[in-house]
């Protein structure tokens, strides 16, 4: 099971750390250990830690409409969002 880190801005910090979705919408396809960050240069850069199960379930996931309004409801910006995969 890879882990996976992720990484973007939000527009509030707080608001993004307090939000459910990640956990109600990432575990039921098979992401688990989620671990959260925040860069102390740049407050409004978050960042993730999670293992994942199936990433192309994960990818597949990220492509819906679901995952879009979750981003839209956590203050995302998606244009900042990048993911690396353990190697």
């Amino acid at each position: 099971m890879p882990t996976v880190m992720v990484y973007h801005d939000v527009k509030d910090t707080e608001h993004w750390l307090a939000s459910p979705l990640r956990k109600q919408l990432f575990e039921p396809i098979g992401v688990t250990n989620i671990r959260t960050f925040v860069d102390r240069q740049a407050s409004k850069r978050v960042g993730l830690v999670m293992d994942v199960a199936d990433m192309a379930r994960l990818d597949a996931f990220m492509q819906t409409k679901a995952a879009a309004d979750a981003m839209a409801h956590d203050g995302v910006l998606p244009e900042t969002l990048v993911f690396l995969v353990q190697s």
